[in-house]
């Protein structure tokens, strides 16, 4: 399946944050950053109201410390799909 959006996926301790060149949103929990990544798809002017898009979110390795790398190379990735 081919994304139509694809984001950075960290967690700063507090908060999952999803963000590329356009958009930054973060959440508490991960329905919380859907519904932020929605709001900012929205919000950017981008898409049509009522488009479906799927959002692929490739978590972020460089977070990860690099001896600890090699035991978590698939840690965290999602792909959810959103109704704008």
């Amino acid at each position: 399946m081919k994304a139509d959006v694809e984001l950075k996926l960290t967690h700063d301790g507090n908060k999952w944050i999803g963000q590329n060149e356009q958009i930054v949103a973060s959440g508490e929990s991960l329905n919380d950053l859907d519904e932020e990544v929605k709001c900012a798809l929205q919000k950017s002017g981008s898409y049509a109201a009522g488009a479906q898009l799927t959002v692929f979110m490739g978590f972020d390795f460089e977070t990860f410390p690099r001896w600890l790398r090699q035991y978590h190379n698939h840690y965290f990735n999602r792909c959810v799909s959103l109704v704008l």
